[in-house]
């Protein structure tokens, strides 16, 4: 296993353990960087306009496209990286 990939998984294993919440706009950058690491692109079916959640996650994860599985990897250890020190 890669470096990356260890620490990716380390990161994904701390951001469930925050002291406190993330505010809702940080918690679609954590997700959507982490389906971006995980799946690539977003290829989805765009979720129905009454489905606003879903919408949320599927519009933060749609602006990731063309980055990277390892740069979002980098993105997403920094970012809890981040909030844990917060």
């Amino acid at each position: 296993m890669s470096d990356l990939k260890a620490r990716f998984e380390e990161a994904v294993a701390n951001s469930k353990q925050l002291s406190e919440r993330p505010d809702n706009a940080t918690l679609l950058k954590i997700y959507s960087l982490y389906k971006q690491a995980t799946d690539g692109d977003n290829g989805e079916p765009k979720p129905g306009f009454t489905d606003i959640v879903a919408r949320a996650k599927w519009d933060a994860w749609k602006k990731l496209a063309g980055t990277s599985s390892d740069d979002a990897m980098q993105q997403y250890i920094d970012l809890v990286t981040q909030l844990r020190q917060a």
